[in-house]
């Protein structure tokens, strides 16, 4: 299940509550486009917001409407047992994998980090993706920590940043972990901006927030960086470097898509849970121009 497009997402709520019949209308978007794999409560999809029976809720549904699309879920936690927990009821609803990031209010070292994906894999009886996301667990993982915690039994992929692909830089990342990490392990690339150039570099799979609502869109770009030049994909994804500009001035994707889905109709206009918020003036004006000029699918 660990290539090409998975897509992320948005969990929709409406006044406080998940609002399934959006959700459904947003993973029949995914299905119809046939993606390769759909991660339930990814970051985009708010898993750190969602209490254990939500996540439960939101990873069956998601398996039920899916068909045979494989499905994982994101199980972060605080704590190890939480995520254990979190880790057993997805597994009950019938996902194909998890996706673990080591989340933390106070700084995890390596030591720790290790500890919880050695714990967290011990229990589990479908693959685990190893999620980095320093921006939001202000932790990064060394090439080193990488190459143990991928020994561990049931890791099958990891999730890396995108943002080393800008440059040459990419390149040779993907190359030491191709030399360190087993050969089974998958290594997908996230962060819109730069997977176009992360795929074109040999990555197996690209975890995509734009594509959990537009998946064609992304899938174009993946085939673009498969058969062409790499300098050909880079621009197929410049064209939106404006919606970039938006996710970087919003702290990420999930707002402008949640927006997104609003505008087009998918959800009500606050989809999100207090206090996150969608967006507003200017913003969300750009949006919906782009929405029109630059005919998303």
């Amino acid at each position: 299940m660990f290539t090409g497009l998975s897509a992320f997402p948005i969990t929709p709520f409406s006044n406080e509550v998940i609002d399934f019949k959006s959700f459904e209308a947003l993973i029949g978007n995914l299905t119809q486009a046939k993606v390769d794999s759909i991660c339930a409560a990814g970051s985009t999809g708010l898993y750190p917001y969602l209490n254990r029976k939500e996540l439960s809720q939101v990873a069956k549904a998601t398996v039920e409407m899916a068909g045979n699309i494989p499905v994982m879920a994101g199980i972060g936690s605080l704590r190890t047992l939480d995520v254990l927990k979190n880790a057993e009821a997805v597994q009950q609803a019938g996902v194909s994998a998890v996706l673990l990031a080591p989340m933390s209010y106070h700084r995890l070292n390596d030591s720790e980090v290790y500890s919880l994906f050695d714990k967290v894999t011990a229990e589990l009886s479908v693959p685990l993706c190893v999620y980095e996301n320093p921006g939001a667990t202000n932790f990064t993982f060394s090439n080193e920590l990488y190459a143990e915690v991928t020994k561990l039994k049931n890791v099958a992929a990891i999730k890396i940043p995108g943002m080393p692909f800008e440059t040459e830089e990419g390149d040779k990342k993907l190359a030491q972990l191709r030399e360190l990490l087993p050969e089974h392990v998958a290594i997908g690339v996230s962060a819109d901006k730069f997977a176009a150039a992360g795929m074109a570099s040999g990555c197996d799979l690209w975890f995509s927030v734009l594509g959990g609502l537009f998946p064609k869109t992304v899938q174009a770009m993946i085939l673009a960086a498969k058969t062409q030049t790499r300098s050909e994909a880079m621009a197929a994804s410049s064209q939106f470097d404006q919606v970039w500009q938006l996710f970087a001035r919003n702290r990420g994707g999930m707002r402008v898509m949640a927006t997104a889905a609003d505008i087009l109709g998918y959800t009500e206009y606050s989809c999100i849970p207090e206090p996150l918020q969608p967006l507003i003036g200017e913003d969300r004006a750009q949006l919906e121009l782009l929405l029109k000029q630059l005919q998303l699918g």
